[in-house]
């Protein structure tokens, strides 16, 4: 039997477009707190038109913001600014990625915040942190895979590449939500609240400590090497008679056996040219060479056998629309139906299981959805809610 959400009776006020802060605050909302998501009067968030692939709806915007509710609300007017903060009196939480100065003048920065909700969370995502010398400059997620570098350790040899996914926003987002989760439960403990601030580049930068490390003390850092990976040997993909596989081979024990299992010469992994992995990344070309002779006569699903039995990890190099058929999502019943204003789609469970617990898995609202019904929670009449329409403060 499900046990309630763990969040339940949690409320989170969201003023959050694009990407980091709505990422953070679906987590939340599939934990079962009440996220309450600001847009802008009239179009939203203007995630909601990046396109309109899913029933007329934006592929990011759909996957970013299930189970919450959506109001209109112009924060710049008084009016506006008045409502947010009735809401803010009732929360737990406030999730914001406002554009560089803007928090200062909504009043809606921690340190005004806290002096006017002292048990209120505050969640600030920004592009380059609230302070310091890039405090003023726009920070989209592309450039900040640049200004960490990631894009230079990223794609061929001879052409560098950015992430295909958005990265940056994504590490913000995850390191938000787990800072909320932990503001939460401080307060609960010990009654302390504590601000929580994240920016795309900090976030980012964490992600980068492997090359970094690899740079300072290496002296160079990991070179560009498209599917293969920089500093492992053998670990890449080999053509087989059919198709092509990704193996990856983690540590010495695993080329025992792949020299055993694959090359039928056990010697080989005594070789002084492979014998460890520094070692084989430096002799990379014969190692590959080594493994690939084989491989090419056998098919994709004789390789997977072999190199299973082995214990060797291996993959197919799936496109997107393999992976939405993955057997393993399949018969492991991630799937799950939302909907989504003209429709419904597909949508995959949290990856985090909390056993006896089902995530809510509820719909993606329409631009101001639940604007008069959030505003009638708060006292306003039908007269109220009908000059505050016309006045386009909602």
């Amino acid at each position: 039997m499900s046990s309630a959400p763990p969040l339940s009776g949690v409320t989170v006020v969201s003023l959050e477009q694009a990407v980091a802060a709505p990422f953070a605050t679906r987590q939340l909302a599939d934990l079962g707190a009440r996220v309450i998501k600001i847009e802008r009067p009239g179009d939203g968030d203007f995630a909601r038109r990046y396109d309109e692939t899913v029933h007329g709806n934006s592929s990011y915007f759909v996957w970013l913001n299930r189970s919450k509710e959506s109001i209109t609300l112009d924060v710049k007017s008084a009016a506006g600014r008045a409502i947010l903060g009735e809401l803010l009196q009732r929360a737990d939480v406030f999730v914001q990625n406002v554009g560089p100065g803007a928090a200062g003048r909504l009043g809606t920065d921690p340190q005004t915040l806290a002096s006017r909700y002292p048990a209120l969370i505050s969640c600030t995502v920004t592009g380059w942190g609230t302070d310091g010398p890039w405090a003023g400059r726009k920070a989209y997620d592309l450039l900040v895979q640049c200004e960490t570098g990631l894009v230079s350790v990223t794609g061929t040899p001879e052409l560098a590449a950015k992430a295909g996914i958005s990265i940056a926003d994504i590490a913000a987002g995850m390191y938000a939500y787990s800072g909320v989760l932990t503001a939460l439960l401080r307060r609960a403990l010990t009654g302390e609240v504590s601000p929580v601030e994240v920016s795309l580049f900090e976030a980012l930068a964490e992600w980068m400590g492997a090359p970094a490390n690899y740079t300072r003390y290496g002296g160079r850092q990991p070179a560009r090497m498209g599917v293969e990976h920089a500093t492992i040997a053998p670990y890449g993909p080999f053509p087989t008679a059919d198709g092509t596989v990704l193996l990856a081979v983690q540590n010495d024990r695993e080329w025992v056996a792949l020299c055993k299992v694959l090359l039928g010469e056990p010697e080989l992994a005594s070789d002084p040219r492979f014998a460890v992995n520094s070692a084989r990344v430096a002799h990379r070309s014969a190692v590959n060479a080594l493994v690939g002779k084989p491989l090419a006569e056998l098919t994709a699903d004789a390789v997977i056998a072999l190199l299973d039995k082995a214990g060797i990890a291996v993959a197919r190099i799936n496109q997107v629309e393999d992976f939405l058929t993955h057997p393993v999502l399949a018969e492991r019943n991630r799937w799950r139906t939302v909907g989504v204003p003209g429709g419904t789609v597909d949508a995959l469970l949290p990856p985090v299981d909390l056993g006896g617990v089902e995530p809510v898995m509820g719909a993606v609202p329409a631009v101001g959805e639940k604007t008069d019904e959030i505003l009638r929670e708060l006292g306003r009449s039908e007269a109220d809610i009908a000059a505050l329409r016309r006045d386009a403060v909602i």
